[in-house]
């Protein structure tokens, strides 16, 4: 089972959440979400635990306590349908800037006149 982890302290790393969740149970991975430029921690990661009932023993005991003062988040990860990923633009009638959609290169529409 996949295993959302949320409002992870940006100081723990990928070993300290896997002896976290390796008291209930097997954990085959765990990676924590980082920024691709800074490198830093974005705060979220994800635990996969081989046993589904090992990982709902964990989701259960560990949503909402707390690590290095802050209270963690923790569910079942659904991944996203398809239709609802993020998309890095909203342009769809051709301008490059912002959210346009009355055509143009410095917006139209929606973005009045910010550059």
């Amino acid at each position: 089972m996949n295993i959302f982890v949320g409002s992870l302290p940006f100081s723990i790393d990928e070993a300290d959440l896997r002896d976290s969740f390796g008291v209930y149970g097997e954990v085959t991975s765990v990676k924590i979400i980082t920024d691709k430029f800074t490198g830093r921690s974005k705060g979220f990661g994800f635990v996969e635990m081989s046993n589904d009932d090992e990982a709902l023993k964990a989701i259960e005991e560990l949503n909402g306590a707390s690590v290095q003062g802050r209270t963690i988040v923790v569910n079942k990860s659904e991944p996203k349908p398809e239709g609802e990923r993020r998309s890095f633009s909203n342009n769809r009638s051709g301008g490059s800037y912002g959210n346009n959609r009355g055509g143009g290169n410095y917006g139209g529409g929606n973005n009045r006149g910010r550059y």
